[in-house]
């Protein structure tokens, strides 16, 4: 194994978490750091005993040049997509270009775009440590923003509606090309320090992407309907309708693509060669993984796991408001394992067991209000990471035959989780718990959770029922209600079923 301990930021992201095995399985240390220990370790690669996992938050200058401390190099993977964050990236490759330099690092290796001005670059740059720039303009591999863009568009529209931008020049690259290209930057001396400019051999526009795709998806041609805009903010908000990636992802995305999004130049096709895959290559790889549902990360895999101060405290006075709950259990004749499957399953396309018309009501005009809605599905269809997207909600905790825990994601007004426990009973049983929490902001907080309190109580009773019927074995008891603030029943047996 090579000595070098190599240092990861945005390790729970889309390119990091692809990058990390990567590197571990040539040989290199290395420092995985993220904002989340828990988000992390529950990652395939993070037992490697190559690797260390370190939380930490880049805006913070201490624990960042700590971290950093023993590294003989970095790769900043960190990237601002929404505007009210400018300063605090700004910062944060502040500190970055600081901590590389008190820990005497010989590299800095970043990742960033084409055809838009990227601060953070003249930030890396104004340290000591020699930063190597790549910029990339689109980055076509299974669950990355544009590969999820083209799909749902082709694949939920036979009349595309294309604002301005997609019809922008462009020069896609895969991600495994993209990954070459960072790992080999370690070793290679003849790129320290310089930026360059890296796409596949393709220059065509997001149409033509489109229709790449089509084809290879076994779909008729679509049409597409002009949108005259420049700007189009309306198509940028209904690309943000049809396709699971987040209006500020979409805005980030459009404001690369106002010009021709090429590469001026291409020096490092000689300085690190490889085989660079065609547009139509890579569309087919990305395809044929999401097919198999083995997509290693995912775009919404990037962001903080900010978990609600009350979920952790359980207690209204610390919380600043009263904790509302609505909560049920059942005793299944199965044992943990068989119940644990529908539970680590459900959302995607699977669904959610019951009343599935409501749940994509809801995920519609969270949509329409700018919020997650239900497209963004899951990334494995028995598989969760903590940190991961699922539907409208983000997983918090996953213990395995024990506890699934999601924070809501969805417009609301106050903050939301849900849980799923299970506990084995001394028969072979298995007690199944189902408990929403919600903090309301306001007046309207606590309108909302009781004017819908009767369609929740409906709702999750029959959500109960339908994971039973899914196991496949009988109920013997329930579903009752119960809070768990008390530790105790609220009511008994006259609510069973």
């Amino acid at each position: 194994m090579s000595q070098k301990l190599v240092l990861v930021t945005g390790a729970t992201g889309y390119v990091g978490g692809r990058l990390i095995p990567r590197l571990l399985q040539s040989g290199f240390h290395i420092r995985a750091l993220g904002r989340s220990h828990a988000k992390l370790k529950s990652r395939p690669w993070a037992q490697h005993p190559g690797l260390d996992v370190v939380e930490c938050d880049v805006s913070d200058l201490s624990s960042l040049t700590k971290a950093t401390y023993g590294c003989s190099a970095a790769f900043y993977l960190i990237r601002c997509l929404e505007a009210k964050e400018e300063a605090l990236a700004q910062k944060a490759a502040q500190n970055m270009a600081k901590a590389a330099a008190d820990a005497d690092l010989e590299r800095i290796i970043y990742l960033g775009c084409l055809n838009t001005t990227d601060e953070i670059v003249h930030v890396l740059q104004a340290g000591p440590v020699p930063v190597t720039v790549l910029r990339a303009s689109m980055i076509i591999g299974s669950g990355s923003t544009a590969f999820e863009i083209l799909r749902h568009l082709a694949d939920r529209q036979p009349l595309i509606f294309a604002p301005a931008w997609l019809r922008t020049a462009v020069q896609p690259i895969a991600i495994r090309n993209v990954l070459w290209y960072l790992e080999r930057c370690l070793e290679s001396d003849e790129v320290l320090g310089q930026t360059f400019d890296i796409g596949g051999p393709d220059i065509l526009s997001s149409l033509d992407m489109i229709d790449i795709y089509t084809q290879e998806a076994g779909l008729p041609k679509r049409m597409f309907f002009p949108l005259p805009l420049p700007g189009s903010t309306l198509g940028s908000y209904w690309i943000h309708l049809v396709t699971p990636v987040s209006g500020s992802t979409v805005k980030a995305l459009r404001a690369g693509m106002t010009a021709h999004a090429t590469c001026k130049e291409n020096r490092i096709v000689s300085l690190i060669p490889q085989k660079l895959f065609t547009c139509r290559q890579a569309i087919r790889l990305a395809l044929q993984r999401a097919q198999e549902r083995l997509i290693e990360t995912c775009w919404s895999d990037a962001g903080a796991l900010r978990p609600p101060e009350w979920v952790h405290c359980g207690d209204a006075e610390y919380a600043g408001g009263t904790i509302l709950e609505c909560g049920y259990r059942i005793h299944i004749q199965a044992p943990l394992e068989e119940v644990w499957k529908p539970i680590i399953g459900i959302g995607g396309q699977t669904g959610w067991y019951f009343g599935s018309l409501l749940w994509s009501l809801r995920g519609w005009v969270d949509r329409l209000a700018g919020g997650a809605g239900l497209s963004r599905g899951r990334r494995h269809p028995a598989q969760l990471y903590v940190g991961d997207a699922l539907d409208f909600w983000r997983v918090l905790d996953v213990e395995p035959c024990r506890r699934l825990a999601l924070l809501a994601e969805m417009k609301l007004p106050g903050e939301a989780v849900l849980e799923f426990t299970l506990k084995p009973l001394p028969d072979g049983r298995t007690e199944l718990r189902q408990l929403s929490k919600f903090l309301p902001k306001g007046l309207l907080g606590i309108i909302y959770w009781y004017s819908l309190y009767p369609l929740h109580v409906w709702l999750f009773r029959g959500l109960l029922r339908s994971i039973a019927k899914a196991v496949g074995k009988p109920i013997t008891s329930g579903p009752h209600r119960f809070c768990s603030k008390l530790q105790q029943e609220c009511s008994i047996s006259a609510e069973a079923d």
